[in-house]
């Protein structure tokens, strides 16, 4: 029972993530993001050593398509995987195994792939990337958090949702945005709320890494 969405911001190079599902901890386990590479997702009995394998695929030269079809054929529980990915160029790929129960589905526009299953419609992943679309001049963040926004609204998954995720990176090696809600009755609209008291924060923690000499207190 999850639904995410990886994207790139073609603006600023950024790659990110948004995610949930009915269990803890979705932030831990669906989703590797890296700077200037793109972006992995992986769910239904999910296997978190799928994403770190990705981005390694990625970052060795692979397309999105070629690393979702390595991935497939290099694990063999295949069929209960669901996977994406996003690559540099913004290319997106994903699979479905055949043991994916339903609703699944998936939906691609530019610089987006959304996926997901056991939804309660089969058009939680279109309305997820149409969201993400329909404002590319806003951060990246905030793109993927309505996308993620627009999934709950067209009917989410098949069931309640207790965590979820959203993450970002830019062009350093370390997240521009990393926030989770874990065990809430309404996930999403807490991710909302943290994000709108980090988001003015952002710049300041990259100063403070990259110059802190003119870190200004927090």
């Amino acid at each position: 029972m999850t639904f995410s969405l990886i994207g790139r911001c073609a603006r600023t190079g950024q790659f990110g993530a948004a995610a949930t599902t009915s269990s803890l901890a979705v932030g831990a386990r669906v989703h590797a993001v890296a700077p200037g590479v793109g972006a992995v997702l992986t769910q239904h009995r999910t296997d978190p050593r799928l994403g770190p394998r990705g981005i390694g695929l990625l970052r060795s030269g692979c397309t999105a398509a070629e690393t979702i079809a390595a991935l497939v054929a290099s694990t063999p529980d295949h069929q209960w995987r669901q996977l994406a990915a996003i690559d540099a160029a913004g290319r997106t790929a994903h699979f479905h195994g055949a043991r994916v129960k339903p609703e699944s589905g998936a939906a691609h526009a530019k610089d987006v792939v959304a996926i997901g299953n056991i939804l309660s419609s089969s058009l939680v992943p279109d309305a997820m990337a149409a969201a993400f679309a329909a404002s590319p001049e806003l951060p990246l963040a905030e793109r993927l958090l309505r996308g993620l926004e627009a999934g709950e609204a067209a009917g989410g998954e098949h069931g309640d949702v207790r965590s979820a995720s959203l993450l970002v990176y830019g062009e350093h090696d370390f997240a521009l945005v990393d926030l989770r809600a874990d065990g809430h009755d309404q996930p999403i609209p807490a991710l909302r709320a943290l994000w709108e008291e980090y988001a003015p924060l952002v710049d300041a923690y990259v100063v403070r890494v990259i110059d802190p000499d003119n870190a200004i207190a927090l």
